[in-house]
């Protein structure tokens, strides 16, 4: 599988988020480790999945009545 790796700086210029929005806001809410980034060899340094966060992007705009949870789900009410 070929996934493409981004940094935080460069996940805001394809999402147009500015970084910090992205660290503080986005991270651990809607991005989800192991799903969404990973920090490789355990590091500090996190690498966004840019397939898998685009695949949800576009999803969710289809979903126009979708909640998103937490855990990574939807609820449609």
């Amino acid at each position: 599988m070929n996934n493409t790796y981004l940094t935080t700086e460069e996940l805001s210029e394809r999402i147009k988020y500015d970084p910090r929005t992205i660290r503080q806001c986005l991270k651990d809410s809607v991005l989800l480790e192991g799903k969404h980034y990973i920090r490789p060899f355990g590091g500090r340094k996190i690498l966004y999945i840019w397939e898998i966060i685009e695949e949800d992007m576009l999803s969710m705009a289809q979903n126009n009545l979708a909640i998103p949870m937490a855990s990574g789900g939807v609820c449609h009410g």
